[in-house]
C-alpha cells in the first residue's frame, strides 16, 4: 500500500502558446507566482414574489476571474513584447497559455490549458533604495475559459 502525498505548489511553469522565438528566450517560463486560477459559478438573484423574506439564486454561467502571474522582471522577452503590443498599441493578440504543474521529474502532472488568454494590467514592484529586493513585474490576464488535463 502506498501513501499518497499531495505535490507541491512551488514547482510549475507558465508557458504562453505561439509566442514568436525570436529571440529565445528560457526565462520567459520562470514565474515565481500564479494566482487567481478559479472557477465560479455565476448566479442571478431573483427576490420572490409574495415572500419578501427570502431571495432564489439561479445559477448563470461558468465565471473565470482574471489570471495574475508574477516573476523577476525581464528586461526583453517575447512575453513583454505581447504586453506591449496588446496594451501600448491595442493590437490584442489573444494566446493560449499553459500553467504545468510539475512533480519531481520536472514533468507534468496537471496542466490547466488558459484559453484565448491577453494581458489587461502589467505593472512592477515599487523601488526603493533602503529595501534589498529584486523588481518583480505583475501581469493581470484575462481568458475564456481554462481546460484540465491529468496526465
Amino acid at each position: 500500500m502506498s501513501n499518497y502525498y499531495p505535490p507541491v505548489g512551488f514547482h510549475f511553469k507558465v508557458e504562453v502558446l505561439d509566442l514568436p522565438a525570436n529571440p529565445p528566450n528560457r526565462d520567459d517560463v520562470r514565474f515565481t507566482e500564479v494566482s487567481g486560477l478559479t472557477l465560479e459559478m455565476a448566479t442571478e438573484e431573483v427576490a420572490e414574489g409574495g415572500e419578501n423574506r427570502f431571495i432564489q439564486k439561479f445559477p448563470v454561467r461558468a465565471k473565470y476571474p482574471e489570471l495574475t502571474l508574477k516573476r523577476g522582471m525581464l528586461v526583453k522577452s517575447g512575453i513583454t513584447d505581447w504586453i506591449s503590443r496588446c496594451i501600448n498599441d491595442f493590437d490584442i493578440q489573444p494566446k493560449n497559455i499553459d500553467i504545468n504543474l510539475l512533480n519531481e521529474n520536472h514533468e507534468p502532472l496537471v496542466t490547466w490549458h488558459l484559453i484565448n488568454a491577453y494581458p489587461t494590467k502589467w505593472s512592477v514592484s515599487d523601488f526603493n533604495s533602503t529595501n534589498n529586493a529584486v523588481v518583480v513585474e505583475t501581469l493581470q490576464i484575462y481568458y475564456q475559459y481554462f481546460t484540465i488535463d491529468n496526465h
